[in-house]
């Protein structure tokens, strides 16, 4: 698996409450932060206050190889209580030239919601490039390690969207 290929993971949980619920919970920024050990804190920019298509907010991250880091999200996607979608740039030039390009992202997330009986299917994704992200950096140093690179990112992928899935489930499924 090679990073231009644009490699992703999603999950899913089924959530015994409404899609409404639901929503209000992905379409909270500062969420993620809460449940994922990478995300730190957000914020909306531009006077956004919530989710709207165009709306950007900031994203502060660590990493124990990377450090610290700023990126900048587009919404992209944003369905009433089906679908909240995010791509994320590089404004700082972290990991290469900055660029503020939403349609050259070094990530894209995803939430999709689905009613499913009483409750709520969830479904989360992130897609990996197609612009530089940390991941470039370390395949410039181990070229020869492109695929296990990829890998090894995608399953830290998968552990945090698995956190912030079975967090949103304890949130929804507690506040019915």
């Amino acid at each position: 698996m090679r990073y231009e290929d644009g490699p992703g993971v999603d999950g899913e949980v089924y959530i015994e409450a409404v899609p409404a619920r639901v929503w209000d919970l992905v379409t909270d920024i500062g969420l993620p932060a809460r449940l994922s050990p990478e995300l730190q804190r957000t914020e909306w920019a531009d006077g956004a206050t919530g989710p709207a298509l165009g709306a950007r907010f900031t994203g502060y991250n660590r990493h124990p190889g990377l450090g610290e880091w700023r990126t900048v999200s587009h919404v992209v996607a944003l369905q009433d209580q089906r679908a909240f979608a995010w791509v994320v740039v590089d404004p700082d030039g972290r990991f290469g030239e900055p660029s503020a390009d939403p349609s050259h992202p070094l990530a894209t997330w995803r939430f999709d919601i689905e009613p499913e009986g009483a409750g709520t299917r969830l479904r989360q994704s992130a897609r990996i490039g197609p612009a530089r992200s940390g991941v470039s950096l370390a395949i410039d140093r181990m070229p020869e390690r492109e695929t296990e690179i990829v890998a090894m990112r995608l399953d830290e992928l998968r552990t945090n969207i698995d956190a912030t899935l079975r967090g949103i489930k304890a949130l929804a499924e507690a506040n019915r």
